[in-house]
């Protein structure tokens, strides 16, 4: 039987508030982004989120870009939407719109 990756990453996203898929754990990020994703989003006040180690899973790796048509990792998703990655965390983060976003109820 043949794996449905991109299946796989809809029901990761649609059954989990917040999804980081990411390069390493949140305890031991594995590049400069994904810890800077990581801080961002304790930073805005969610600390239970799910992440993806895209580096334990090359098939969720080149899934997931293609799955947002976005060629880096990381990248968050929120309440199923596709946020973007560490640079438009960045901004949001900055703007107080990550925070927002990430507390308000589903």
């Amino acid at each position: 039987m043949s794996r449905d990756v991109q299946k796989e990453i809809q029901d990761l996203v649609s059954n989990n508030r917040v999804v980081l898929f990411m390069k390493g754990t949140p305890q031991f990020p594995q590049c400069g982004f994904s810890s800077a994703a990581t801080q961002m989003l304790k930073s805005a006040g969610c600390n239970e989120f799910a992440s993806v180690n895209v580096l334990a899973d090359n098939d969720i790796r080149e899934g997931v870009k293609a799955f947002a048509n976005w060629p880096t990792i990381p990248q968050l998703y929120v309440d199923g939407e596709f946020v973007g990655g560490a640079d438009i965390m960045r901004e949001l983060a900055q703007s107080g719109e990550l925070q927002t976003m990430i507390s308000k109820p589903n």
